[in-house]
């Protein structure tokens, strides 16, 4: 028996952290020991990632055919809002779509604690299991040799001190955040990496693009191997998300050993802790200043503890428990 990943609409999350969730599936799944496939089955469970009618519909195909269905709770209208033009209006409408959706599942899985407690409140009554997306500790993992390639790819001098961010130009996100923090820290280079079209966004974040001092530069959507070497290659990764379901940059962030500094937020309790594997902060004032404390050695490195926390997130680790939810719901394996 095979599982099936579904990968309708796939074009339009390729570039989004449920696209990687859809991939990081196929890869957990192999390392447990359990063949998947993206074609039509005629039984074994199949896996929902995102929440567009064509998931919605196969769901409902799949269940008259009498087959499992693992839906993956991704989003939150928590998460939804704040983030395109229009998003808050539409927020509670997402939220009875979503809730619809998620409900089609068997089981639904989500990556966090915190964000099983946000289904819960939904009034989602199917089984909810928190399970990390996991991160692949092969492809994200320490390296000079990518810390070279990204220092020549952009120009920047060994001793230049770099803090990136990754995300979609959304508010959320922190983006005018890091734009104020670059505008603080003038003898930084900030590079935020990813892209969304300016006519999707507010304003402000518009604004703050358009208006960000010479230090801070938009390279726009990368490939996973140049965000690696980012990641190498960088002094500091800054991800001043206001709210997420996990993020799965963080864990990708910390796998290659960079220092990370964090908003402080609910999602990362239980598994991530100012001080112990990442810095966090609550406002504009404290991310400069921890962020000179990080790049200046007045505040100790937690690299690797960073590293072990990714690690603990492994294709191998998070597959070996995404095989037990199988058992206990009596899927599979």
């Amino acid at each position: 028996m095979k599982v099936q990943i579904y990968t309708g609409s796939m074009t339009l999350v390729a570039h989004s952290g449920v696209g990687q969730a859809i991939l990081h599936q196929k890869k957990m799944l192999s390392e447990a020991g359990i063949a998947t496939t993206d074609k039509w089955e005629k039984d074994g469970p199949i896996h929902l990632n995102t929440v567009f009618p064509d998931a919605a519909l196969t769901a409902i195909l799949a269940h008259h055919r009498g087959r499992k269905v693992v839906y993956y709770g991704h989003s939150t209208m928590e998460d939804f809002k704040n983030s395109f033009v229009g998003s808050n209006l539409l927020a509670p409408l997402f939220k009875r779509w979503i809730t619809f959706c998620y409900s089609l599942g068997d089981v639904v899985i989500t990556p966090t604690d915190y964000s099983r407690g946000l289904l819960k409140s939904y009034g989602i009554k199917k089984p909810i299991y928190s399970l990390s997306n996991g991160i692949d500790t092969q492809f994200f993992s320490p390296s000079q040799k990518a810390r070279l390639r990204f220092r020549s790819r952009y120009h920047l001098d060994e001793n230049a001190k770099v803090i990136i961010s990754v995300g979609h130009f959304i508010e959320r996100k922190g983006l005018p955040e890091f734009v104020e923090m670059a505008r603080r820290m003038p003898k930084c280079t900030f590079l935020w990496f990813g892209h969304t079209p300016l006519s999707m966004v507010p304003s402000a974040i518009r604004q703050a693009i358009e208006t960000a001092p010479a230090n801070c530069r938009f390279p726009g959507f990368v490939s996973q191997e140049e965000l690696r070497d980012a990641y190498c290659g960088a002094d500091l990764f800054a991800f001043l998300s206001s709210e997420e379901t996990e993020g799965i940059v963080v864990l990708e962030a910390l796998a290659c050993g960079i220092p990370a500094l964090l908003r402080d937020i609910p999602v990362y309790k239980g598994w991530l802790k100012d001080g112990e594997n990442v810095y966090m902060a609550a406002d504009e004032d404290s991310f400069v200043q921890k962020a000179r404390g990080m790049l200046n050695g007045s505040l100790p490195s937690l690299t690797e503890a960073g590293i072990r926390t990714a690690q603990s997130r492994s294709m191998r680790a998070t597959g070996e428990k995404l095989r037990e939810i199988y058992r206990k719901e009596k899927f599979a394996g």
